[in-house]
């Protein structure tokens, strides 16, 4: 029997016990239940509303039960509808009128939200540990291969010259908000529902500010409607895990690129590519292709749960067991998406001559040349015309722009001079972009410092 079914003449249907159970999802919520079982038991006894001796036993036997689920010797029963009926059914077998004594001043609702919280909490610290390893892979690869030039591009077509490691770094950037994202969704989890109760509070006097301690929680949260009713930091969660998994789309999209015989930027480790079942010279870029992929599920998740949300008045109703499935699951794409990634960057190797050689195709020098008369005082708009007439030539001729000769810079304005050669190096190109943030080495030096330092503090936030 259900431990609510005293007002109930009948037992359940089988079939809609089956529908409303939330154990296949929430038993992994196992070891926060506990948590808070315990947490609550210390405070009731604290309190004098139980003995200490039944707080004790509580205790005790909460442990011996996490110890039988860790060992798989724990047999749950679907008939026990969720992880919070299912350890304390079990706790009143083991432990008798002490165990039926825990639940005094909790309901189920400010229960669940607390086991969920400290959920959360643990997760998004370990997606924070996850993002600081795929941040220094990338940061690795930018060091080693520092000097490595490639096309810059925009539309996807050629644009101007930049350095590898700048275009890595935009990447650990990015991986950098998502940080402060998830270290977001940590801060919006803590806080205890716990003592809300179903949604009004309790006669009881308990002190809400002992399990929010016991707990390591920042504070209690002050209004017991909202207590019970909230998944805003679920929400960011979801948020910060998509965002994150949109960002490891757009580096997997480039690395399936990179690795095709049209690029041919980057070999990927044969660990981290698979073959073809019937072409035998395949090498194929599955798992970059993976992650690509599982950004649109955990999407979803985040849609699936602001649909759940948009219009339940307050305070707990059933629509929020469904709260929990899609966050597990984007936290748990997004890990396992970090962790790939982190080897895929780590064991790729980058083709250096392979981006050279593009970076010298199409007309990548352009813009330094309309620059280098907007120096000598062309408005920059008429150089931009001029060069654009010199590209013009350079397509009905089959050639590039350093392949001009001066005769044929000067037809198209006076203010050019023998120096223009310089204006067509790509070296140069790369070096005269020294404003912050730029693709320079030395402010891509400056970069690699930032993004370092910013490691080295968010470590210190785990």
């Amino acid at each position: 029997m259900a431990l609510w079914s005293g007002r109930f003449q009948d037992s359940a249907n089988a079939s809609t016990q089956h529908f409303g159970a939330s154990l296949p999802v929430d038993k992994q919520l196992y070891a926060q239940d506990i948590a808070g079982s315990k947490a609550h038991a210390a405070m009731l006894a604290a309190q004098g509303i139980i003995s200490s001796e039944d707080a004790l036993a509580i205790s005790a036997g909460l442990d011996s039960i996490k110890t039988d689920i860790e060992a798989g010797n724990f047999a749950f029963d679907i008939n026990n509808e969720d992880i919070h009926m299912s350890i304390e059914s079990e706790l009143i077998r083991r432990i008798g009128d002490a165990g039926a004594r825990l639940h005094t001043g909790r309901s189920r609702n400010d229960q669940v939200a607390t086991d969920t919280r400290l959920y959360v909490k643990e997760r998004a610290t370990a997606l924070m540990a996850a993002n600081i390893e795929l941040r220094s892979a990338l940061i690795s690869q930018a060091e080693t291969n520092f000097n490595v030039i490639l096309p810059g591009y925009t539309h996807l077509q050629h644009a101007q010259p930049i350095l590898f490691s700048h275009h890595m770094l935009a990447y650990a950037w990015m991986l950098t908000r998502d940080f402060k994202r998830l270290e977001a969704a940590r801060t919006s989890a803590d806080a205890n529902p716990l003592g809300a109760a179903a949604l009004a509070g309790t006669t009881y006097p308990l002190d809400r500010f002992a399990t929010t301690a016991k707990l390591n929680l920042a504070r209690p949260i002050p209004n017991s409607l909202d207590a019970v009713s909230d998944r805003d930091f679920l929400l960011d969660l979801i948020y910060a895990c998509s965002v994150s998994c949109l960002h490891l789309s757009r580096l997997c999209e480039e690395l399936v690129l990179w690795s095709s015989t049209e690029f041919g930027f980057i070999t990927l480790s044969d660990a981290y590519s698979t073959g073809s079942s019937i072409m035998p010279q395949k090498k194929n870029p599955d798992f970059a292709e993976l992650i690509r992929g599982k950004s649109g599920r955990v999407v979803g998740d985040l849609v699936a749960l602001m649909m759940t949300l948009k219009s339940l008045p307050l305070a707990y109703n059933k629509d929020l067991q469904e709260d929990k499935e899609g966050a597990i699951d984007a936290a748990n794409t997004l890990e396992d998406c970090y962790m790939c990634a982190t080897g895929m960057i780590s064991t790729m190797q980058v083709n250096a001559g392979a981006m050279f050689a593009q970076a010298k195709k199409g007309y990548l020098a352009a813009t330094d040349v309309a620059d280098y008369l907007a120096k000598k005082g062309m408005p920059f708009r008429h150089a931009h015309e001029a060069v654009g007439h010199l590209v013009l030539l350079c397509e009905q001729r089959k050639c590039d722009l350093e392949d001009l000769s001066l005769e044929d810079f000067k037809a198209e304005s006076e203010l050019f001079e023998a120096d223009i050669v310089d204006a067509l190096n790509l070296e140069a190109i790369v070096a005269a972009r020294n404003t912050y943030g730029g693709t320079a080495h030395e402010a891509v030096r400056a970069q690699l410092q930032e993004i370092q330092a910013a490691i080295q503090q968010d470590k210190s936030l785990l």
